[in-house]
């Protein structure tokens, strides 16, 4: 026999009902949120007090006031509710307009600097209520990552990608060199003498790979006399303005913000350079959710729309 407070003795319906007088402490608002009449309402609210045994709001000046049974219920309807329509309604249909959720990103410390705000900008536009998380793992973890739900998308430029992976190019990117605006050597044009001569900084984004991310400058032939490697982009300015006999090659649009800040001085190299590709990347586990999907989308209509300087 079902006791009287069984779950199938509750419609859920009625927590929404729950929420809004919550919400609104007056019947006649939490009907017109909910587009229900105010009899409708009423009948609700009957129902709920049964169920639970307990007034749950009581008349008052300004409409209804919850009983210390109905706060003491709050936390845990509101919960409820909230789980269903950002958990579970999001696999139905994903509303950005009134979602809260927390998109994450594996991006570099690159990526974070040259893409996450523009796409910042764009989700408050469109999803006020979400928000943005970044983290970096190494590229072995990328895939484990991804499928575990740690991740929502990798960003950047993944050599050797896992080929179970979904992707998406987002656009190419050139390369640049740049040197210190202290560098005392260089005017407006760098030479292949120069370049082949001066000590290089070469970023590797690998503790397992000794192959440099810009790697492509040896692959063309040319051999750098490289000083420093390190794992951080935005080490690279910091280190050009201690060391003005240094060169980096980067891609263009990390060198075009550190340009804009006065930090360095960006030239064209001299020596014919393959553009790189920037995907997003996601697990087959997550191909069809609703959410994902929508976020993908942004990604790549937040890029499509980045001034030619920041690809």
């Amino acid at each position: 026999m079902n006791s009287a407070h069984d779950i199938n003795n509750l419609d859920l319906n009625l927590l929404v009902v729950f929420d809004a007088l919550l919400r609104e402490r007056s019947v006649t608002r939490a009907g017109q949120t909910l587009g229900i009449t105010q009899s409708a309402m009423s009948h609700s609210l009957a129902r709920l007090r049964a169920f639970f045994d307990d007034a749950l709001f009581i008349k008052s000046y300004r409409g209804v006031t919850p009983t210390a049974k109905a706060e003491a219920l709050a936390a845990d309807i509101h919960a409820i509710i909230d789980a269903v329509r950002n958990r579970v309604l999001s696999q139905a249909q994903f509303d950005a307009a009134q979602a809260k959720r927390t998109f994450s990103l594996c991006v570099t410390d690159m990526g974070e600097l040259v893409f996450i705000p523009p796409l910042l900008t764009r989700l408050k536009e469109v999803a006020p209520h979400c928000s943005l998380h970044t983290l970096q793992v190494p590229p072995q973890q990328m895939e484990a990552t991804l499928a575990s739900g740690e991740a929502d998308l990798v960003l950047g430029s993944v050599m050797n990608a896992p080929e179970g992976l979904y992707q998406q190019e987002l656009f190419t990117h050139p390369f640049v060199t740049i040197a210190s605006v202290k560098n005392p050597e260089l005017g407006d044009t760098l030479s292949l003498e120069q370049f082949c001569r001066m000590p290089h900084v070469a970023i590797t984004l690998s503790s397992r790979s000794r192959r440099a991310y810009d790697s492509v400058v040896e692959d063309a032939g040319v051999k750098r006399n490289i000083a420093f490697t390190t794992p951080h982009f935005l080490f690279v300015p910091l280190l050009l303005d201690h060391h003005p006999e240094f060169l980096a090659t980067v891609p263009q649009s990390l060198g075009s913000v550190f340009a804009r800040h006065n930090l360095v001085k960006v030239f064209e190299p001299p020596i014919a350079l393959p553009k790189f590709s920037l995907r997003q990347y996601w697990h087959p586990r997550f191909h069809q959710d609703r959410a994902i999907m929508w976020l993908r989308s942004l990604v790549k209509e937040t890029f499509l729309e980045l001034p030619e300087s920041m690809r």
